[in-house]
């Protein structure tokens, strides 16, 4: 039998009435009859905002979205292995006298979802975006020995621009991760600037996005035989993974 005081949740980010975390774990709380538990989003314009909601008294868990998930790091006390790595947190814990743990739930989301959808058939993937979700998904990448190469709008170390993915680079990386918001619902007709005719149907797209259900990026890489999924199972994954962690101590 649960004990009675309520148990607090909720998710922080930026722009997020579209997130998926809130409705999901609501449901999730109703159909288990965890009814002394609430879910609740916390949009925050500034990283000050960020801070003072990390520092309430009244939470017991909280999940890091887009774009906090590497800015959240200097306000955790202890980090887990995988989160230290990755340098990204999208999971805190919350201990007594308010010490907060920080985790990462991407990695496990992504690694459980890539592999129900994909069997690999390629060394090198292009990982587009560099921001705190594409640090899991190149964690999870080097794990299974896959090179993965970073794209973004700037080059730097090891970054390339767009622009320079020719058809010889498209051609030799065949696993394609989305990690950037282009496409995100309401501004659905956005997509990663790639050259979308040299994809074949050797080519996997997985796109972390999941409102809408196909993204264009999906669409496009479909068009010209390449496979596609969403992240709508990585968020399912990483979400129970994250209830784990709330109840584990």
């Amino acid at each position: 039998m649960e004990n009675n005081k309520l148990r607090k949740f909720g998710l922080i980010g930026k722009d997020i009435d579209y997130s998926f975390s809130r409705n999901y774990f609501a449901e999730k709380f109703k159909r288990e009859n965890h009814l002394n538990h609430q879910y609740d989003n916390y949009d925050c314009a500034t990283l000050a905002e960020v801070f003072s909601t990390i520092e309430r008294n009244d939470l017991a868990g909280l999940n890091v979205t887009i774009p906090y998930k590497e800015k959240v790091l200097e306000a955790m006390d202890s980090l887990s292995p995988q989160a230290k790595e990755i340098g990204a947190v999208n999971t805190i814990l919350f201990r007594e006298n308010g010490y907060r743990e920080g985790h990462n739930t991407d990695a496990y989301g992504f690694e459980r979802a890539l592999f129900d959808h994909w069997i690999p058939n390629t060394q090198k993937a292009l990982i587009l975006g560099t921001g705190g979700a594409s640090k899991a998904v190149r964690y999870v990448l080097e794990k299974h020995n896959i090179q993965a190469q970073y794209v973004s709008r700037t080059a730097g170390e090891n970054i390339l621009r767009y622009d320079q993915l020719t058809p010889t680079v498209l051609q030799a990386h065949l696993l394609l991760i989305n990690c950037t918001p282009l496409g995100t619902f309401p501004k659905t007709e956005e997509a990663p600037e790639i050259d979308y005719s040299q994809l074949t149907e050797k080519h996997f797209l997985f796109d972390l996005i999941y409102n809408p259900a196909e993204t264009k990026f999906m669409e496009l890489g479909k068009k010209h035989g390449a496979k596609a999924a969403n992240g709508s199972q990585m968020l399912i994954h990483q979400a129970e993974q994250a209830w784990e962690l709330w109840n584990a101590c």
